[in-house]
């Protein structure tokens, strides 16, 4: 299915009051220059001080990690810390690899305050996790039995490093009270390092005999009060722990899974890979019916249901079906009282007959529009087929991306680690008790005789330029990711921008465009792109410090605080979107005329403004055709896999051995989404070939006019639909000259375009390059 051609573009002959308007508002048109010939190659470097500071920025950003890389040490982040401030699995104590808890249902009591003033109770590194039961109260219970001290009931305790708990200077409850030993322990299995208890119904059932009394003087075996730990914090702790274990053992199920299935994985990655390519192919020959289709589809589906609703309303008017004007329970709980009623009925039809009114006008009214759009496509769609190394193109900025994160992500972790160890105050001296008084300690120096006993580690922390290190790298990390993207889409406009302004395609084109749209972009425009990707950043930054304040107001009572932060929240993630938006098309200009970020910026934006309609009906057509081929690639990937895993498909059986899963759906969803992604890299460059071409379909109306001088440059279809064409004499002809650009007839061949892939048998007796040289 096709679109009409011929009689212009319903605004392509403004009278000259619109024009001056027009000039007045959103710049005057571009002029024609006899010596542009694409992308330009004698251009200067642009930006340059965003370029200076770009460069400075990331000598600051490599100057932070080095400084990390020399004081920052991760082991610290990976290995725990014991109350005397002790790295288990370091130094003196690289044998005792794990932290064990006293107490560890405090911890949780804390809630998570925990993070910030530490676990409440004493922390010891030891060789190995205990693996067995035990409790104070049945050595205490054995030695009052025996009479004496049980050395073999004793060193069963698990005390600090100083304590010897076989010694009679105490009794066991008295190393207990004193915190010098823990009160119990359990079967614990090491999680990161820490002891954490293993089966939780033992833990209720030994935390529960292990509570203060009311005096706070001994252990009972009697409910939690105020000083213990209550029965539902244990039931909640137990709860906690249980789901853990359950996500770890599905997690390593999964894990297997992938390991089993890991190369039937990669090898739907190579279908998907496939299938994108050749929709990209199919896309110049089935864009046109899909959208054509489609819009039939969507009208036919209105009408029916206008017709449904009006015939519906008819036979309940026969009936007598009246609405009953009360409040009823009837009439507010029951849906199909509504459908019940002619009056609905009607309303339906109604509406449906407005909207379909509404789209026939807007689509009579924007029919040229579409089938430009429609047009764009199939050019985009050429151009990749004749720069097929475009499609590979955002695997680079993926790598160089992954590079960037990889780096910025170790030496974020050596910046973390810099931190002195801080101390907080475990005096008894106050009367304060329970979680309150932990919540209210403060920071400590300690020395030989209070560490580990009234100043206790917490975490590390400390040093003031810290933070402002980490906030840095941060943003320094959203301006590289963004300065990649930007690089990407350069590039690819700068390829795409030759593709549409070579003379005879494929003939003109440039050699190794994507390489040299590389080396324009990185040796004359780096200041460009630090400049667009700077704005960006700065924008993420301040909405993630927006994140940060919604996240410290989500427990206060202040509304209009909340209600400020959502505006704000709302009004930057709108200007990030247009900003991206206004990006994408200064990358386009600088790339095919060399300009700085700012005028190219300001010449995209007044261009589109000029040709606003344009603009939301190729978006928008774009959009629609991008999402659909994004959702049937996806969707054919997932039902294949779904199918393969599943055994439903056994033609292979004979050749490949199904592997064993323990759940089929697992290499289906990773399959589901990483294809996604995979869409998203290849239709990104298709986005970016429609967009270029558009740009540049703007720019050829504005500066040509299809004479001799001034020859169209876009295809046989786009002059077509706006109704215009190239007019110049042919000496095969006897020198005649077309009248005009709408007359059709045999002296009219000569009419002929730059033409896309195919089309041949140009009728310029001289190429604009021999002719005049300005076309190179």
């Amino acid at each position: 299915m096709g679109c009409c051609g011929g009689g212009g573009d319903g605004d392509s002959q403004p009278n000259q009051v619109d024009l001056e308007t027009e000039q007045k508002y959103w710049g005057e048109k571009e002029t024609f220059d006899p010596n542009f010939k694409g992308p330009m190659r004698n251009r200067s470097c642009t930006d340059v001080i965003c370029c200076l500071i770009f460069v400075v920025c990331i000598v600051g950003l490599v100057i932070c990690s080095a400084i990390g890389f020399a004081r920052g040490n991760p082991i610290r982040l990976v290995y725990p810390t014991d109350t005397f401030g002790n790295v288990c699995g370091e130094g003196d104590y690289a044998e005792k690899e794990y932290l064990m808890f006293f107490d560890l249902l405090k911890c949780a009591s804390m809630g998570a305050s925990v993070v910030t003033y530490g676990c409440p109770t004493p922390q010891v590194c030891v060789s190995k996790c205990p693996s067995t039961y035990w409790s104070y109260v049945e050595t205490v219970s054995k030695e009052t039995l025996a009479g004496s001290l049980l050395s073999s009931e004793r060193e069963k305790m698990i005390c600090k490093y100083s304590v010897d708990p076989t010694s009679a200077a105490k009794s066991a409850k008295e190393y207990v009270e004193d915190e010098d030993c823990a009160p119990y322990y359990v079967k614990t299995t090491s999680v990161i390092n820490r002891c954490i208890p293993s089966i939780f119904m033992d833990i209720a059932n030994w935390a529960a005999d292990l509570t203060y009394d009311s005096g706070g003087s001994s252990y009972t075996v009697t409910a939690a009060d105020e000083d213990g730990v209550t029965a539902t914090e244990l039931d909640d702790a137990s709860y906690y722990l249980a789901l853990f274990y359950e996500v770890k053992e599905f997690v390593e199920l999964l894990y297997k899974d992938v390991v089993a299935s890991w190369w039937m994985i990669l090898v739907g990655f190579g279908i998907a890979i496939a299938l994108c390519m050749i929709w990209i192919i199919l896309m110049r020959y089935v864009a046109g019916p899909m959208v054509w289709i489609t819009i039939i589809l969507i009208f036919a589906l209105l009408g029916f249901a206008c017709y449904y609703s009006f015939n519906e309303y008819n036979d309940l008017k026969d009936m007598n079906a009246t609405a009953e004007y009360e409040i009823s329970s009837k009439f507010a709980d029951n849906f199909n009282y509504y459908t019940s009623l002619k009056e609905t009925w009607l309303a339906f039809g109604i509406i449906t007959a407005v909207v379909i009114g509404v789209l026939l006008l807007l689509f009579l009214f924007l029919i040229k529009r579409i089938c430009i759009a429609i047009e764009l496509i199939k050019e985009a769609s050429r151009a990749v087929g004749n720069m097929f190394s475009t499609l590979f193109w955002p695997i680079i900025p993926f790598i160089l991306q992954l590079i960037v994160f990889g780096y910025w992500l170790i030496a974020a972790l050596y910046v973390a680690s810099m931190g002195d160890k801080d101390y907080y105050s475990n005096s008894t001296n106050t009367s304060d008790n329970g979680v309150d008084y932990y919540l209210k300690r403060v920071p400590c120096d300690p020395d030989s005789s209070t560490i580990g006993k009234a100043c206790d580690f917490v975490k590390y922390g400390g040093d003031e330029y810290i933070i402002p290190m980490q906030v840095f790298m941060l943003f320094m990390l959203l301006w590289l990711l963004n300065f990649i993207v930007a690089l990407g889409q350069m590039t690819l406009a700068g390829a795409f921008a030759s593709y549409y302004w070579a003379w005879e395609k494929p003939k003109d084109i440039p050699a190794f465009p994507l390489t040299a749209s590389v080396y324009r972009s990185l040796r004359y425009h780096t200041g460009s792109l630090a400049f667009g990707s700077f704005i960006i950043a700065v924008v993420q930054m301040i909405r993630i410090f927006l994140e940060y304040l919604e996240y410290k107001l989500k427990g206060s009572e202040n509304r209009v605080a909340k209600f400020i932060i959502k505006c704000l929240q709302c009004c930057f993630w709108c200007l990030e979107k247009f900003l991206k938006f206004l990006n994408k098309n200064a990358y386009i200009m600088t790339a095919i005329y060399g300009k700085n970020f700012c005028m190219a910026a300001k010449d995209a934006f007044f261009l589109l403004m000029r040709n606003i309609v344009r603009v939301v009906v190729l978006d928008k057509v774009t959009d629609f055709l991008i999402f659909l081929s994004k959702a049937l690639i996806t969707a054919a990937v997932c039902v294949m896999s779904f199918f393969w895993f599943k055994g439903s498909i056994n033609y292979f059986d004979g050749y490949v051995v199904r592997p064993e899963l323990n759940y089929y759906l697992t290499p289906v969803i990773i399959l589901t989404l990483c294809t996604y992604l995979i869409t998203c890299a290849f239709f990104s460059v298709y986005s970016m070939a429609v967009d270029t071409m558009f740009l540049c379909f703007l720019e050829d109306i504005e500066m040509n006019d299809g004479t001799a001088e001034k020859p169209y440059f876009m295809s046989k279809g786009l002059m077509k639909i706006i109704g215009a064409k190239n007019k110049f004499e042919d000496p095969k002809k006897g020198g005649k000259k077309a009248a005009n650009g709408n007359k059709k007839g045999a002296n009219n061949k000569v009419d002929q375009s730059p033409t896309a892939e195919g089309d041949k048998g140009r009728s310029l007796p001289t190429p604009p390059s021999k002719k005049k040289g300005k076309w190179g």
